[in-house]
This record gives C-alpha cells, sequence and structure tokens, in this order.
C-alpha cells in the first residue's frame, strides 16, 4: 500500500494548561478552536517497518541471535513482512523486496547515500483510541486514511511534516505475550514462509545464524 506524501502546512494546538484540560486543536475551518479528543493513550511502537532483500537471513538474525520471537507472517503483494516482538504490543517489521539494494554506516554518522526505512507505526490500546486519533488529525487539518482492516492490525495512515511515511495501529488480534502458534492462520499467513520459519515451527529454534561484522571501529552515535 504507497501512500503519497504530503506537505502539511502548521496547525496552532496550544498545551493543556493542566492534566485535566482537554487541548485544544484547530480546525481547518478557519481560526476558530474546536476541542480535541483526549490525548492518544500511545503504548510504544506497534511497529517500525524496516526492508531486506533477504527475510531467511533476517529471521535466522533476529529470532536465532538476538532471541526475538517471530509473532505474525502475512504477505503484502507479492512482498513477505514479518513481525519480531521486542516487548509486549510492540515488534519490529521487515518487508522482504527481492533484489532491494543495502549498505552499512556506523550508528549516526553521515549517510552517504540517501537512506529510508518503510514506515514507523505507533501503538494504540483499542479501536476507540484509533478513531480518536483520527479525528484528532482530522480537526488538526492533517490528512489521514480510513481505517485499514489488516486482520491481525488495524490501522490509520498519515505523513509527519517531513515527509515520514507513520502509522498508528492496535492489534485486534495481539499475536505479542503469547507462545507462538505457527497454526493459526490469522497470524501465521504466509502460505511460503521462509525455511527459518520452518525451523522455529519444528524445532523451536533456528539451525543456522548469520554471523555479522561491525562497520569501522570509531564509534561517532552521541547516544
Amino acid at each position: 500500500m504507497v501512500f503519497e506524501t504530503i506537505r502539511f502546512g502548521r496547525s496552532r494546538i496550544p498545551p493543556a494548561r493542566d492534566c485535566n484540560e482537554r487541548p485544544l486543536a484547530a480546525t481547518p475551518k478557519g481560526d476558530a478552536m474546536v476541542p480535541a479528543s483526549e490525548t492518544p493513550r500511545w503504548r510504544g511502537v506497534n511497529h517500525l517497518a524496516l526492508v531486506t532483500p533477504d527475510m531467511d537471513a533476517t529471521v535466522r538474525f533476529y529470532a536465532g541471535v538476538l532471541g526475538m520471537r517471530v509473532v505474525a507472517t502475512t504477505r503484502a503483494g507479492p512482498m513477505r513482512h514479518y513481525f519480531f516482538e521486542i516487548g509486549p504490543q510492540n515488534t519490529v517489521a521487515f518487508f522482504e523486496i527481492d533484489g532491494i539494494g543495502t549498505f552499512a554506516k556506523p550508528a549516526g554518522a553521515p549517510p552517504s547515500e540517501t537512506i529510508q526505512f518503510d514506515h514507523l507505526s505507533f501503538n494504540l490500546p483499542d479501536e476507540r483510541g484509533l478513531l480518536d486519533l483520527r479525528q484528532r488529525l482530522l480537526d488538526a487539518g492533517c490528512e489521514c486514511t480510513e481505517v485499514v482492516d489488516h486482520g491481525f492490525v488495524r490501522s490509520v495512515y498519515f505523513t509527519d511534516p517531513n515527509g515520514i511515511a507513520l502509522e498508528a495501529s492496535w492489534w485486534a488480534i495481539d499475536a505479542t505475550g503469547r507462545p507462538a502458534d505457527y497454526g493459526d492462520e490469522r497470524v501465521f499467513a504466509d502460505p511460503e514462509p521462509v525455511p527459518a520459519v520452518d525451523e522455529l515451527r519444528r524445532h523451536g529454534q533456528v539451525l543456522e545464524a548469520p554471523v555479522t561484522r561491525l562497520v569501522g571501529d570509531e564509534i561517532v552515535d552521541p547516544v
């Protein structure tokens, strides 16, 4: 699913004066201010969507080396889309794109070329929170999609002022925080999973994992 990057103007959203006061959001109908919904009840990162040319190697590293459980597998057209749990309802997700180029750089170092992850999805607790956030964005003059039903996740999509693709989601079927059920086709929906997932299903672990190397000796990341 592709969404066009939109260049937004500025909306006046002053902070609330105390924790019990509802903030105000600018309406696109002029300078009048209208009450916004309550502050969104964020619950971490639903998923950070990255890209890989090799999903099998990605599973072997994230599940086999880092110990992140594979909690969902699906397809986005021809692309595999797998989710790795990093905490309750928080995941890192990868799209597999055949032939996509990759390059390495130290953390914090200026890139030598344009870099782009796919999108960041913030986690919300339920459908009500998703609908409230959507209305909050619209009240502020920001474009937002209708709710998109992905089966185990329901989402809306919008864009930040930098052109970064953002998503807000809640787990309609929470695949995190419980043992993986590889027979549950609602969350393990890839009809042709990579061999590493089959190893996880059969043996409870991957049988091989890739070896990685540092990029240079200098640590440039300031944090």
